[in-house]
């Protein structure tokens, strides 16, 4: 996992140089302070899955695509041992990359779980016009998105295309796990 972390904080510090903008250029795009963004850069914090929304945001990049920018060549196959999982302790949220990772295609599979009581907003979305589809597994999920707002429970499907603000949320009482597929517009 401290392996992922720093070549995660690696990518974010190479985006950044990339554009040419400073930390403080950054910061204000991002409205994330100057020092978080240091401490992410440096690999001296995890992001939340909420700071890390914002940065894929900014940098134009759904989750996986970045998740997957800091993986090696991409493989065809993905054994399920070697899957990427990335988690927010804080927030209560697990991400697996499922779908071999591949900057170039247009679709992903991730696997997702919230604990109850989870509750995850997005202020934008990482690429306007995204489309996602939501299968719930087990438990259920309220997803808020263009404004309107969604209870799914397992075995529902729920599919939209981002244009603004998200929220997820767990009600409990059990935790809830849900296939997510995205595809870039």
């Amino acid at each position: 996992m401290r392996e992922v972390e720093e070549r995660l904080a690696a990518r974010l510090a190479e985006l950044r140089t990339e554009r040419g903008w400073s930390l403080d250029d950054l910061a204000r795009r991002a409205d994330i302070s100057r020092s978080t963004l240091s401490r992410l850069e440096r690999a001296e914090i995890s992001p939340t899955a909420a700071l890390l929304g914002r940065l894929c945001a900014v940098y134009e990049r759904t989750m996986s695509r970045l998740l997957a920018e800091v993986e090696s060549e991409p493989p065809q196959v993905v054994r399920a041992a070697a899957q990427l999982v990335w988690r927010d302790e804080a927030s209560g949220f697990e991400r697996r990359s499922v779908s071999p990772p591949h900057a170039g295609l247009r679709g992903e599979l991730v696997e997702a779980r919230l604990r109850p009581g989870a509750d995850i907003a997005y202020d934008t979305p990482p690429v306007p016009g995204l489309e996602q589809h939501i299968w719930v597994l087990e438990g259920a999920v309220e997803i808020a998105a263009n404004g309107h707002t969604h209870e799914v429970t397992a075995g529902d499907c729920l599919r939209f295309r981002l244009w603004g603000p998200s929220r997820f949320r767990c009600p409990g009482p059990d935790p809830v796990r849900y296939a997510l597929l995205i595809v870039l517009p």
